[in-house]
């Protein structure tokens, strides 16, 4: 007699096996109308069939991709070799100084999730992988931006036109972004800052304001700004690219601070606003109040030793602040008023003896 444990068994495998066959003919089956799916999906055509085919994106749109806020904003800075490596004679890197900032600053640590550090040499995107940024290398042929690129410099002026052509490139895509400088330090969430109701297609930090808000009429400084992608801004930036080869031995800045003479705005229609020194300061032109700076950049600065040292006093300064606000909140007012920053010793002297390479 079989053995009723048997053939229980095999009763199970027989069953196991016609749901397996149903399943694959009323799901996977492509051949037939399925009940079990919504009803669109029935109407896929059937010997004809021919898979949409989705772009594969490449190595900057998973980047972007990955580091992106859910409306396509990203925050965008280029290092090479010289900033993510510690001189023997310094106690950090710009990129360490860089990112302590973002730790330091007011409502700013999350923000580093969406930070792309685009690195010019093997290097420097080792460095920002072993950080777990979220890093892309740029390559550019025949070119080595891993050294120093003295201010003015022409490696300098080829690495910040390389850079305004990767940046068009990322606006194409149609991502928004901030880009800064590692030479800026992020003291607070700079788009508390920024206008909230998409009026203004460019917001641009400056040198020194003078108080006219017209942006032709001040020095504006391509440090650190937030453009949102649209087609005015994508035109700008071809523009702008395109008059590269005629303007030897001219930094991408000098030659955008041209355009704005001549009414490049006015052309497009693009509207723009300038980031106050109140709240975007720099060593060109400090902020007399602590309560409500947001970014200090290492502007009118020469070598990287000089804005490391510089840039390490800003942050001590700003600890010290926090810190007797924390110890004495009941006369915050004051600590506020009578803040000052450190001197900017070491920028104030890298001009000295200056020789362009």
């Amino acid at each position: 007699m079989e053995n009723p444990k048997n053939f229980s068994r095999e009763t199970s495998a027989v069953v196991s096996l016609l749901v397996i066959g149903i399943l694959y003919i009323y799901v996977w089956s492509p051949s037939i109308s399925n009940p079990l799916l919504p009803r669109h999906e029935s109407h896929l055509p059937n010997s004809n069939f021919t898979a949409v085919k989705f772009p594969v994106k490449d190595e900057l749109g998973m980047a972007l991709d990955e580091a992106s806020m859910p409306n396509k904003t990203v925050i965008i800075a280029v290092v090479n070799k010289a900033y993510v490596e510690q001189s023997v004679d310094a106690e950090t890197t710009m990129l360490d100084l860089f990112l302590e900032s973002f730790w330091l600053g007011d409502d700013s640590r999350a923000l580093l999730d969406h930070l792309l550090l685009v690195t010019v040499d093997q290097t420097a995107y080792e460095r920002c992988k072993f950080k777990r940024l979220h890093c892309y290398k740029l390559v550019t042929d025949g070119v080595d931006f891993g050294g120093e690129k003295v201010y003015m410099s022409r490696d300098f002026i080829k690495m910040m036109w390389r850079r305004t052509l990767f940046l068009l490139d990322v606006l194409r895509r149609g991502y928004s972004f901030i880009f800064t400088d590692t030479d800026v330090m992020w003291l607070r969430n700079p788009f508390a800052k920024l206008t909230r109701n998409q009026t203004k297609d460019l917001e641009i930090s400056v040198d020194k304001f003078n108080g006219d808000p017209r942006p032709e009429h001040n020095s504006i400084n391509t440090g650190f700004y937030f453009i949102r992608s649209n087609n005015k801004t994508i035109a700008l930036f071809e523009k702008w690219y395109s008059k590269k080869e005629n303007s030897t031995e001219k930094k991408e800045q000098d030659v955008l601070v041209e355009m704005l003479r001549h009414g490049i705005f006015r052309q497009l229609d693009l509207h723009a606003r300038l980031l106050e020194t109140k709240h975007f300061s720099g060593f060109c032109q400090d902020s007399n109040d602590i309560g409500a700076v947001t970014t200090v950049h290492a502007n009118c600065c020469r070598h990287i030793s000089a804005k490391v040292r510089d840039l390490t006093a800003v942050l001590r300064d700003w600890k010290r602040f926090k810190e007797e606000v924390a110890k004495y909140p009941e006369v915050a007012g004051n600590v506020t008023r009578s803040f000052r920053w450190s001197d900017h010793t070491g920028c104030r002297n890298s001009w000295i003896n200056a020789t362009l390479t």
